[in-house]
């Protein structure tokens, strides 16, 4: 089963193991056994979003907007393991459901494996609930959330840039069409919104992401760092070498701001990310900390506590934009439409296709900040 999000074709090895009319028998029989959905009658929700980092700090906002209307409503989160611990921090999930196939996929031949697989399948169907939504309309998410016993709706569509595979369809008790050129924010608010049979969000709706800053930053104590103050989050590392920005321009930016008094600290997720914050961090001196590998929460708690943080376009500098602490997101490409946050002037998107942000820009930025 192909896991990338952006590849909208089924896998090859998904259609040779599973046929359409196979998925359409398996779609009539879980008919039988679902309910109608009646937003009037729902209390107990299973959202699924297993990843990736990005994705699932842009659908936390749809926890807010079910909790508006439907403040005594149990929300239970399926997410990938690794993304767990973050989940937990958003307010109104009661339990972020583990979900394993990252590790699975490592140990398909493994019986202990099989045994864990129909173990969690087991847990999942037992619990019932009034609604099941996937957000994410790839095979893998439309098929796991069909163990869950309850309704399933899911994405009829694909909008632009996003990830979606259509056999999904033929799992779903409904599919909701969204407008192609949308924000993958309001898609995902949008796709909930009509599961619930309500009305779509407006504008001048507030978007809370719900994260818990209090318990994260416990977390980031519980790290045992010794941060000074004011200091600045620099997100250099991403999957994709085309997203990131020269480390010319990281130098002179930490350069900058350290003859301004201001610390730098450089995360990291890998090996090869931590030495390349280890790599510029010699450029900066005393001024810069490589912090030890942190939790989910523990990165929270730091951007949190930042005066801002600057950073290509990957999950970390999401969760910044989500906290809507000062944040300057580096795009590439022409896609800060689609994963750019709007919701607060506190971000600043920067760059788009053939015109990569200039550091001048990145420092004008700052200084609106206050920093430089």
């Amino acid at each position: 089963m192909r896991l990338g999000r952006r590849y909208a074709r089924p896998s090859q090895h998904f259609l040779r193991a599973f046929s359409l009319n196979s998925l359409r028998r398996a779609k009539i029989a879980d008919l039988v056994t679902r309910r109608p959905v009646s937003a009037l009658s729902v209390q107990k929700i299973l959202i699924v979003r297993v990843s990736s980092l990005g994705d699932v700090v842009h659908n936390m906002p749809a926890i807010a907007d079910i909790r508006r209307r439907h403040p005594d409503a149990q929300i239970d989160w399926l997410v990938e393991e690794s993304f767990k611990p973050l989940v937990e921090l958003v307010h109104g999930v009661r339990r972020a459901i583990p979900f394993s196939l990252r590790r699975w996929r490592k140990s398909l031949l493994s019986a202990a494996n099989w045994r864990e697989i129909g173990a969690f399948r087991r847990a999942l169907a037992a619990e019932k609930y009034d609604l099941v939504i996937d957000c994410q309309g790839l095979i893998k998410t439309a098929w796991v959330a069909s163990w869950a016993h309850g309704p399933l709706v899911g994405l009829g569509n694909r909008t632009d840039g996003a990830g979606y595979e259509w056999p999904a369809r033929y799992f779903y008790d409904r599919s909701i069409t969204i407008e192609p050129h949308t924000h993958v924010v309001e898609r995902t608010r949008q796709l909930v919104a009509a599961a619930l049979n309500e009305p779509a969000p407006q504008p001048t709706d507030e978007i809370d992401f719900g994260l818990d800053t209090g318990q994260a930053a416990k977390a980031l104590a519980g790290a045992g760092l010794n941060l000074p103050v004011p200091y600045v989050v620099f997100v250099h590392a991403t999957s994709r070498a085309d997203k990131q920005w020269p480390d010319a321009n990281w130098i002179e930016l930490g350069q900058a701001l350290v003859r301004r008094g201001v610390s730098l600290v450089l995360p990291w997720g890998s090996d090869a990310e931590r030495a390349t914050s280890e790599r510029l961090a010699r450029e900066f001196g005393e001024a810069a900390i490589v912090p030890p590998r942190l939790t989910l929460p523990a990165v929270v708690g730091l951007i949190d506590g930042a005066a801002a943080t600057v950073g290509v376009d990957t999950g970390l500098v999401h969760i910044a934009a989500a906290l809507k602490r000062p944040t300057v997101e580096l795009y590439n490409f022409a896609t800060a439409w689609r994963t750019g946050g709007y919701w607060s002037p506190e971000v600043v998107n920067l760059g788009t296709a053939g015109q990569p942000p200039t550091l001048a820009q990145v420092k004008t930025a700052l200084a609106g900040f206050g920093l430089l």
